[in-house]
């Protein structure tokens, strides 16, 4: 199948007479620009982005623009029980800040780590999370605590993809790969416009092997992205260092910030103190990423890559020629480098895509 950019002949297919609205709607950090991805108006959804330290939850309207957010810490002790009434708790703060009730809403949808069955409605193997790894009926408690409104479950990734796919930084390309570096290293993929789940565990991009017999990874193998770039594992290989007598301010930071490890604005922190062991494991990381960015091009020809997550949005921007020279050492073809992009949609995308998945459900 090709993967080519969109042409203009797509996007006036896609176009309708509410374009001119929408177009407005892009200026907003969640905004709708195809008919595919609007919902009645008036009607209300719910999107839930899960992650390892926070749960963000939105509130949108027909058009995605969102109408209020409710951020929180993701409970560490309790298992999924736990989690899931945080969700729940942070979805009823939105819903008052929207002046809205759970009835009026056409659905929730929820991006989730882990192994994800949308048909059974649980979620399994999250590592993320705590003391979650047999199947939790995540969707069920959440449709039973809300009126028994719909809920659909969906990866993390590949819902923040979707949504930049639809929404944000991939809208001029039929194929994306999304390429999300935070706590792990997550990808999701939309190829030749449909978003590609392969048997179920397609855009596993942080276990793609970038080093034979390298690093070992949390998930058992070695040499995976997620061995160097993955927030826990740049931290592990930080204080190994230190142990071994090098210097760094990365835990100086995290103790003054009152953290229990280093978040992505610890080593933005760290980078810009010209912390020269943070430095090294970013560069590492960065490394990594791109070695995975360009066999994965190599393979699939894709026009575009976007890069987000919470360590993402944090040094692409200001790296994004290191990032470009890194991928071209990779690529079979480097007179045809790929597109790397900047997510749109921000923090909010991972929420905003969930809030799509409501629309694919058909309820």
């Amino acid at each position: 199948m090709p993967l080519r950019r969109r042409s203009r002949a797509t996007e006036a297919t896609d176009s309708t007479d509410s374009t001119s609205a929408n177009a407005e709607a892009a200026k907003s950090p969640a905004a709708s620009v195809k008919p595919a991805a609007v919902g009645a108006v008036g009607e209300l959804r719910a999107g839930v982005d899960l992650g390892g330290t926070k749960i963000l939850v939105v509130v949108v309207d027909g058009q995605n623009k969102v109408l209020a957010r409710s951020r929180s810490a993701t409970p560490q002790e309790g298992g999924p029980q736990a989690v899931a009434d945080q969700i729940a708790a942070s979805l009823e703060d939105a819903l008052g800040q929207a002046g809205a009730d759970a009835h009026q809403l056409k659905g929730i949808g929820v991006g989730s780590p882990g192994s994800v069955d949308q048909a059974a409605g649980t979620v399994a193997n999250a590592s993320n999370l705590p003391d979650w790894m047999e199947p939790f009926p995540l969707g069920g408690v959440l449709s039973q605590r809300f009126g028994n409104i719909p809920v659909r479950l969906g990866n993390d990734v590949s819902v923040a993809v979707n949504a930049e796919y639809r929404l944000g930084a991939g809208r001029p390309y039929d194929s994306l790969l999304g390429v999300w570096w935070g706590t792990g290293v997550g990808g999701g993929l939309v190829l030749d416009r449909r978003q590609w789940d392969g048997r179920g565990y397609a855009g596993e991009f942080g276990h793609m092997v970038v080093q034979i017999d390298g690093a070992k990874c949390g998930c058992g193998n070695r040499g995976c992205v997620e061995a160097y770039a993955g927030r826990r594992e740049m931290e592990a290989w930080v204080r190994k260092q230190r142990k071994k007598g090098k210097q760094t301010d990365l835990v100086k930071i995290m103790k003054a910030r009152e953290r229990e490890s280093f978040t992505s604005g610890i080593w933005a922190k760290g980078v810009r103190n010209d912390d020269k062991l943070a430095e090294k494991a970013v560069d590492r990381a960065i490394k990594a990423i791109c070695a995975g960015i360009g066999s994965a091009v190599n393979l699939l020809d894709v026009p575009a890559v976007a890069i987000g997550g919470g360590m993402g949005e944090r040094f692409f921007s200001d790296r994004e020629q290191q990032f470009q020279s890194e991928v071209a050492k990779h690529l079979s073809r480097s007179e045809a480098p790929p597109a790397l992009l900047a997510t749109e949609l921000g923090d909010d995308g991972g929420a905003v895509g969930a809030a799509l998945l409501v629309l694919a459900s058909g309820s």
